[in-house]
Formats: C-alpha cells, sequence, structure tokens
C-alpha cells in the first residue's frame, strides 16, 4: 500500500477545457480523457498529446472510456448511442457501433486465457487462411472522405468482451468487438421499473456470469446473473468470433469497392460526356447508330456526321479521349476482376469454414444453425455469380468501345484522305461486331400497347422508355439498387444452362448455387448480406436466453433526499450517490466491486468463483466512531467524491469536506485504503437467492481501523480520480475539471522510467513496463 509520504507530485497542467472523463492505459504510460466537447484526448506521462479524436457530433458528450487490457485499443462510449474503438498506436478509428439509446458505461473485460478455456476443445485454424487467401489488395483511389467509423480493421489485441450498458438497462455483449455475444434487458428483472437506474454491470473472471448494479425503487440491489451458454460455449464463441471479424471486414471491403467502382463508372461516363455523349444527345433518337451503321457500311458520312468529325473532333483529341476511357474501364475491369472477386472469394471461404463448424453440433449447436450457414453460402455464391456477370459485361464493353474508338479513328483518317496504318484494317468479325455495336446502341424502344401489357404483371421487370447513347447502361445498371432492364442474352452453347432450364428440379436443388440474373449487383449484395447477418442470429438469442437471475443482493436503502439544514431547505442535498470500481483478483479468484452507498460511506463485495460460493462484505464509512481519537479538525464531515481500485489489495478514493466554512473553500484528500485491514470487519454471506445485507453488516469508521488508511492533502477542490497500480500513478481533476495533477505512488529508491526519448512512444511505454529494477544507464539507452 502507498503511504502517504510515498506519493511523489509528477506535475500538474491548467488544461484548455473541461475533463469529464479520464482512464489510465493498464501497462504503458498513456492516459485518456474526453472533453465536455465531446473530443477524446490521449496524451503520455510526460504530458505529451499523442492524438486528439474529434467529437462524432454535434454537442456529443463522452459517457466512458476503457482501454482494452494491456493494449492500445481505447473504446469510447458517446451521448447519441456511439460507441467506437480508437487505436492509440495507429491513430485510427478502428470500428464503430451504432445504438439508438445513450450510453451509461463500455468497458472491456479481461483477456481470456486461451490455454485454460480451449481444454475440450482445440481448432488450430487461426488465421490459417492467410495460407490460402491471396492479401486483398488496398484501394488506393477511395476517397478518404467517405470512410465510416465501419470501414477499417477489427482489432488483433488479446480476446475480451466489450460490454455496453446502455441507460435504458439494456446490456449488449461483444465478443472481439465483432460478435453480437448476447444481450439482457434489466428492467424485466426489478420491481419498480419507474425508479429504475443502473449504475454498472460487469463481467465475472469465468465469463459465465455478470453483476448488475442499480436502483430498484429505493433499493441498491446487486443482480447475479449466470449463463450456461458462456460457460459451456466460450472456446468456440472465439473460433466464430475471429470469423465473424473477418467476414465483417470483408463486408466493409466489399462496401468499399462498390463506392470505387462508382467512382470509376462516372469517370467514364463523365469522359464520354465530354464530346460522343453531348453530341449524340442532340440528335434525335436512333439516328446517331443509323448514321454510324450507315459511315460503315457504305463509307458515306452525311453533313452533320462530317461536320462533328472534323471541327469537333480531331485524330489527337480523340485518342486522348479514348485514352482516358480506355483507363476508366481498365480500372473498372481491375477493381471488379481483382477486388470485389477476390472479396467474394474471401467471403465464401470464411462462411464455409462457419457451416463446417456448424457440422460439429457438440462445439456449436448452441451458437451456429447449420441450414442458415449453408444458406449464407448459396448467398455468397449468388453474389460470386453476379460479380462473374459484371465481369463479362464490362470486358464485352471494354472489347466494343476499344473497336469503336479504333473505327473512329480509322474514319477520320479515311475522311481527311490520310495514310492509314496497316494495323487498322478491320477484319471480317471485327466488322461484324461494329455492326452489332451501332445496331445495339440506340436499340428500338418497346411500343405504348406493350407496356400496357407489362404493367398489368406486377411481377414484370419496369422497362426504361429512354436509353443513354452508346448502351453504357449495360453496366450502369449493375451499380444501381434496382432491377436490371437489359438481361444478358443467354448463350445457346451453353450446357449447363440448358440442363438447368430443362430440369426443374435440378434449378430448385439447395445443393446449387442460384443464379437470379434479375438482380444488379447491389440487389445480390443486399441480399448475401441478410443472409449472413441471420448466420449470427443464433448465438445471440442462444446467450440472451440462458441469462439467468440467481441471486439478488440488496446493498442499502437509498433515501430519495435529505435536507442539508433547516435555514435552507431550498438546497437539498441528493443522498442517491452512488460510485462504484469493479477488480478480478486472479490468484484468489475472487471478483471484487467496491460501491459508494452513500456520501460518507462505502462497501467492498468480494465474490468468490470457487465452489464454496462465498460472499464476504465491508462496510465502511468516514465519519469518525464514538471510540476514534481525537482527530484533526479537516478530518471530520467528510464526502467521498470518487472511488477506484488501486490494486486488488487496496483502493483509492477522493474526498472533500461537507460543511465547509463559510468563505473557506473545502478541501480535498486523496486516501488510500488497505483491505488487508479490514479483513477482521468483514461479513461473510453464502449466496442465496436473497441476500439482505443492511440487515446483516455493520458499518465500521475507517479511523478505527488501525493502519487502514492514509490520507494526502490536495490543493484545490478535487472532483475526479484516475488511478493506476500497474503503472503507479494517480491523477485528479480540481478547479472544476480544468487542473490535472499527476502523483507518482510507492516511490522505490530507484528514479521510475519516466524520461523517455522520442522515439515511438509505445515502444518506449512497453519498455518502460519491462523496465523496472534496470540501472539508470540501461534506461536511457531503451
Amino acid at each position: 500500500m502507498a503511504q502517504s509520504g510515498s506519493m511523489k507530485l509528477l506535475g500538474a497542467r491548467n488544461m484548455s477545457c473541461i475533463v469529464e472523463r479520464m482512464e489510465w492505459n493498464n501497462k504503458m504510460d498513456l492516459i485518456a480523457y474526453g472533453t465536455e466537447k465531446g473530443e477524446v484526448i490521449i496524451q503520455r506521462l510526460n504530458w505529451q498529446k499523442i492524438v486528439t479524436f474529434p467529437t462524432p457530433g454535434e454537442d456529443v458528450r463522452v459517457r466512458s472510456l476503457s482501454w482494452q487490457m494491456d493494449e492500445t485499443l481505447l473504446a469510447v462510449g458517446y451521448s447519441n448511442g456511439k460507441v467506437a474503438l480508437l487505436d492509440a498506436e495507429s491513430e485510427t478509428i478502428i470500428s464503430g457501433l451504432i445504438y439508438d439509446d445513450d450510453i451509461k458505461k463500455v468497458f472491456f473485460s479481461k483477456a481470456i486465457n486461451s490455454k485454460e478455456k480451449l481444454d475440450s476443445y482445440t481448432c488450430n485454424s487461426k488465421d490459417k487462411h492467410k495460407r490460402y487467401l491471396l492479401k486483398l489488395p488496398p484501394l488506393t483511389n477511395i476517397d478518404p472522405c467517405l470512410k465510416t467509423l465501419d470501414q477499417k480493421s477489427f482489432p488483433k489485441g488479446s480476446p475480451c468482451f466489450l460490454v455496453v450498458i446502455m441507460r435504458s438497462g439494456k446490456v449488449h455483449l461483444l465478443l472481439l468487438g465483432a460478435l453480437q455475444a448476447g444481450s439482457i434487458d434489466l428492467t424485466q428483472h426489478i420491481l419498480h421499473p419507474e425508479e429504475f437506474d443502473v449504475y454498472d454491470v460487469r463481467l465475472n473472471g469465468d465469463f459465465n456470469a455478470i453483476y448488475a448494479l442499480l436502483r430498484d425503487g429505493h433499493q441498491l440491489k446487486l443482480l447475479h446473473f449466470h449463463n450456461q451458454v458462456l460457460e459451456d460455449c466460450i472456446s468456440p464463441m472465439l473460433e466464430l468470433a475471429s470469423h465473424c471479424a473477418h467476414i465483417l471486414e470483408t463486408k466493409n471491403y466489399i462496401n468499399d469497392t462498390q463506392q470505387c467502382l462508382l467512382e470509376a463508372w462516372e469517370t467514364v461516363q463523365l469522359e464520354m460526356d465530354n464530346k460522343l455523349t453531348k453530341y449524340a444527345n442532340s440528335q434525335a433518337y436512333g439516328m446517331i447508330s443509323a448514321y454510324f451503321l450507315e459511315l460503315h457500311v457504305f463509307g458515306y458520312a452525311t453533313l452533320e456526321v462530317e461536320e462533328f468529325l472534323f471541327e469537333g473532333l480531331t485524330e489527337k483529341g480523340f485518342k486522348k479521349i479514348a485514352n482516358s476511357v480506355d483507363l476508366s474501364l481498365k480500372n473498372l475491369q481491375g477493381l471488379v476482376f481483382k477486388q470485389l472477386t477476390g472479396a467474394a472469394v474471401n467471403m465464401f471461404y470464411f462462411l464455409n469454414t462457419i457451416a463446417g463448424f456448424g457440422r460439429m453440433s457438440h462445439f456449436f449447436e448452441a451458437l451456429i444453425s447449420p441450414d442458415v450457414a449453408s444458406e449464407a453460402m448459396r448467398a455468397c455464391g449468388a453474389f460470386l455469380l453476379k460479380v462473374h456477370e459484371l465481369q463479362r459485361t464490362i470486358d464485352i464493353l471494354v472489347s466494343n468501345m476499344k473497336l469503336f474508338h479504333s473505327w473512329m479513328i480509322f474514319t477520320i483518317l479515311r475522311l481527311s484522305h490520310q495514310e492509314i496504318p496497316d494495323d487498322m484494317i478491320f477484319s471480317g468479325k471485327e466488322n461484324i461486331a461494329l455492326a452489332e455495336f451501332f445496331c445495339a446502341m440506340e436499340p428500338d424502344l418497346p411500343d405504348a400497347s406493350e407496356d400496357d401489357e407489362l404493367s398489368d404483371d406486377a411481377s414484370a421487370i419496369p422497362m426504361v422508355t429512354t436509353r443513354t447513347k452508346f448502351n453504357l447502361e449495360r453496366v450502369g445498371q449493375y451499380l444501381e439498387n434496382a432491377y436490371l432492364t437489359q438481361l444478358q442474352s443467354v448463350d445457346p452453347t451453353q450446357l449447363w444452362t440448358r440442363l438447368l432450364a430443362e430440369n426443374d428440379c435440378l434449378a430448385q436443388c439447395s445443393l446449387l448455387v442460384p443464379h437470379d440474373k434479375k438482380l444488379s449487383l447491389i440487389q445480390q449484395r443486399d441480399k448475401m448480406f441478410n443472409a449472413i447477418d441471420a448466420v449470427f442470429h443464433k448465438p445471440t438469442e442462444s446467450i440472451s436466453g440462458s441469462f439467468k437471475l440467481t441471486t439478488t443482493v440488496i446493498c442499502y436503502d437509498l433515501p430519495q433526499y435529505i435536507v442539508e439544514s433547516a435555514l435552507d431547505e431550498e438546497h437539498e442535498l441528493n443522498y442517491d450517490f452512488v460510485n462504484c470500481s469493479y477488480h478480478v483478483h486472479e490468484a484468489t479468484k475472487c471478483d471484487m466491486l467496491a460501491v459508494t452507498v452513500r456520501w460518507q460511506e462505502a462497501m467492498i463485495l468480494e465474490f468468490s468463483r470457487a465452489d464454496d460460493c462465498l460472499l464476504r462484505c465491508t462496510r465502511v464509512h468516514l465519519q469518525p466512531g464514538p471510540f476514534t481519537p481525537q482527530l484533526h479538525e479537516n478530518y471530520y464531515n467528510l464526502r467521498i467524491v470518487d472511488i477506484q481500485f488501486y490494486n486488488e489489495s487496496s483502493i483509492s478514493m477522493l474526498a472533500q469536506t461537507l460543511l465547509p466554512t463559510p468563505g473557506v473553500r473545502p478541501h480535498s484528500y486523496f486516501l488510500q485504503f488497505a483491505l488487508s485491514a479490514t479483513r477482521n470487519q468483514s461479513t461473510q454471506h453464502q449466496m442465496a437467492p436473497l441476500v439482505k445485507l443492511p440487515d446483516a453488516t455493520m458499518a465500521h469508521s475507517i479511523h478505527d481501523i488501525p493502519d487502514a488508511v492514509t490520507f494526502k492533502g490536495l490543493d484545490g477542490v478535487c472532483e475526479m480520480l484516475a488511478v493506476s497500480g500497474s503503472r503507479k500513478v494517480a491523477t485528479v481533476l480540481s478547479d472544476r475539471r480544468r487542473k490535472m495533477t499527476i502523483f507518482e505512488m510507492e516511490i522505490e529508491e530507484e528514479e521510475d522510467d519516466t524520461e523517455m526519448s522520442q522515439a515511438s512512444f509505445l515502444d518506449m511505454s512497453k519498455d518502460s513496463v519491462l523496465a523496472t529494477g534496470a540501472n539508470e544507464s540501461d534506461k536511457l539507452e531503451a
């Protein structure tokens, strides 16, 4: 335990903003704090600011901060329902979640020990996809401003749960920040939903139960929920969550690729519109096709065409247009052939693996439905077929446009009586292809009678009344969220198509991938995403339905208000002050919860995870007892402002004087409270369906417990506390949360490794943890 004399002032700074939340990293010298503007700032122990993450919206507040255990990942909960995962190392937003309610708190659980949890199920498939799947190429041409919160890679740190607590009482569990691992609505387990408030919800050290600290009417309760699915399936859940993270990354990659496809296609349309499409639109529908066909077959050009070719275009000018269009089409081809096809293959691989997991019913029966996983595979296969269909359509367009560009240059040279190179002479097959291209450039429009007949059929594909020149919509229709208007013609030489057409039972077989030729690429993608989302509904339903309330612990009766003085009845002091901190003690297999039940009283609950199922309770208050020796006058009438576990053996408190002298600012104190000194004053209780602690426990004054607490006077009116036993630091906020003061705890003879070079702050932070006990020269070299 840190004695009062073992606290060393490292520094104090007046911040340029109001700090509303702050949290120390578990191992590195990093502290994160949220401002009143909704920003999240990460800085080092030596006040070096690392990165500032902007607010996600106007009038958005930071509700909660939580570092992933021993990692550089920070979870942030905002008042608008957003949860962002921020990476301090790469200074990027990893991913984000959006809920429809205000967030109370978010936190990462402790790391899941794979060696302990994988005793009955082992799978050596971790990152095995890297052996078989090529790494997807980067999307270098995507606009950075189009990036959203959910379009980055998911964290690859230690496996753990992310718990999101809503003010409404709903709690969501996410494994690896990706897999929805169940949820629970606490309002379904209370007696007074109209007088409800949730303070904290925590996972126990074995990941098979949760503790929910809440207000139910006028009672402060701690509800213990056991979950059998979490207990039995934690190892398979890790495998499923890993693949879920890969699938979500692939989904985001597909969305980014389609955005790039839209950009490339808009470039193609822009290049064509500069000269060719603009001129074609000035002519009556069908005339451009007739003019070009006449020029190609008979070699005769009308005056309008000659004027367009010789005044509007030149050989060099058209070559420039042709090169720009060819380049954009090549980008389009590459995006479909490499990025989109590769992403679809990756998605099929991961879904196939999940479908294989589903056949291992002994481990995955509660998590995966084989039929749903197989349907997702079929939807992914259909998406891959649609990608190949789009690829063939683009290839045909590229071939036609190259042939058309060559013909235009050939025509300009011929009509201007210039010498034509030998390599520009067209073969008979190419001439036929050109004629077909001109005929299809402006196809005949359907008659009005045909439109009326089609309108009577609700299931019919809607027909367009106009078509773009050069028939570019054959490709553009795939990038719209609407049915295709120009279907690909059926190739009579394809035996597989004929086989499916002649055998309905084979066409409807679930073992074959369906190919819906009416859907666009966007529609096929949405259909695949919906099928994938259905795969992960079962783990959420199974885990959510397995929460069973096993114990209700009544901690305290909370009065609503107490009048501070009879002369000042208008200013009432709210005694409903609940602040809590949670710690998992691995050595003793014990879950520890420290909670303030009043401004002057706190309760330390220790839940044993052993077979004895014991609950140890210690109640302490800051008021002097009847046999307390005379104290300094400042130690009377103290109230608790903040409380946190410093480590498994001690608790840090921040206190203020309750009734200061008029005109005198209240005093603030930092208290370090040793749990070992209170073992004799604690009571033990057997975990039962109902445990009433107020009737079976008694509060003890901390002044009457020998060597239990030490006091450290602080400057200013301190309102918030952040401690880190692993980093041996404590931070307090004073002067209306604008002044940050950092103390070093447990000072030894050696100097602490707080002097850092200008190298990578993460490397130096990690080295500082490993360099404890090294001499001064070794530390400077590190």
